[in-house]
């Protein structure tokens, strides 16, 4: 084993480390040798590409749905013997160094994701062949940005003019000859990673019970495969709301932080699609629909070299009725 070590390594051309499209992406792959070493080739590849595969059960068989898309594939040769495979190429002993630079394409492309059932990653490869029983390879994963401020747009147009405006939803839900009324308003529905959206409840309780209202943020991803679909859904409490008497009115406003992890909304990829939900519920006791859902829309959030508290002053129009 005269390969002592083989790495990988890239150029950061962004203050978050991604790289989107158009860019260049440039590094150096390194080759450490305890001798002189006879190669048959060296080469780094750079590779795009979406990944979606399941399986669900149909009958008595189990049935796997899978697809998949390449968005662009490149191959440099750094060593190439030249009687293609008589290892005549030869590596220097010590370390050596030898640099690449891919441009990547300008098209629109998904960011980087990580689904349930579904990636979409963005890799490069160095890989040295010294014989048919002897190859040595290592790969890394490059962060990938989308270009598009709205990586929905080409889905859905017109929600682009709803990202700032309020959102208003009303539910009866009865319990009997009674019944409780609430009326969300959600201060907007495209919020950035990390910031804060206002939600404003209105609970009119006609019912003898205590109701109290829950927030919930509500995730959604989708997988297309062979023209099959399937979705994986999660929700988490954001918070609870303050309880509201019998028979009385009561309303509450609750200022909800995004948390700056979760991965941006995103429409453009024909294989996969994430969104949100705002969803707030009332516990009542034998009552049905007792939920409401706003659209939710979150946005890519700007770099930021030290963490600052999501601003706390939202304002509301009077709720309607």
């Amino acid at each position: 084993m005269t390969v002592k070590h083989l790495s990988l390594d890239y150029n950061k051309v962004s203050e978050r480390g991604t790289f989107s499209p158009g860019d260049i992406l440039s590094g150096r792959v390194t080759v450490d040798t305890s001798k002189e070493t006879k190669v048959q080739c060296l080469l780094v590849k750079a590779k795009g590409k979406a990944k979606v595969t399941w399986q669900d059960q149909e009958g008595e068989a189990t049935g796997t749905h899978s697809d998949k898309k390449k968005y662009f594939y490149f191959e440099h040769i750094i060593l190439q013997d030249k009687k293609k495979g008589d290892g005549s190429e030869i590596i220097r002993p010590g370390r050596n160094v030898y640099p690449f630079t891919f441009v990547i394409p300008n098209i629109d492309m998904p960011s980087s994701y990580k689904g349930k059932w579904g990636t979409i990653t963005y890799s490069l490869m160095a890989k040295l062949t010294q014989s048919i029983w002897l190859v040595h390879k290592t790969k890394t994963e490059v962060p990938f940005l989308t270009k598009s401020e709205f990586p929905f747009a080409s889905k859905s147009d017109m929600i682009i003019i709803g990202l700032k405006e309020q959102q208003y939803a009303t539910r009866i839900s009865f319990y009997g000859s009674s019944k409780v009324t609430m009326n969300v308003t959600s201060e907007k529905m495209g919020v950035k990673q990390g910031d804060a959206v206002g939600i404003s409840v209105e609970i009119l309780n006609d019912t003898t019970h205590v109701v109290t209202p829950k927030f919930y943020l509500c995730e959604k991803q989708t997988f297309v495969a062979q023209s099959k679909r399937i979705v994986h859904t999660n929700e988490s409490l954001f918070s609870s709301g303050d309880a509201v008497p019998a028979e009385s009115t009561l309303t509450i406003t609750k200022v909800l932080s995004i948390p700056p992890q979760l991965h941006p909304t995103f429409f453009n990829c024909c294989m996969m699609k994430l969104e949100y939900r705002l969803k707030v519920t009332l516990d009542i006791p034998l009552a049905r629909d007792s939920e409401i859902k706003l659209p939710l829309v979150i946005l890519l959030g700007s770099p930021k070299p030290h963490q600052q508290k999501p601003k706390r002053s939202i304002w509301f129009r009077k709720l309607p009725g």
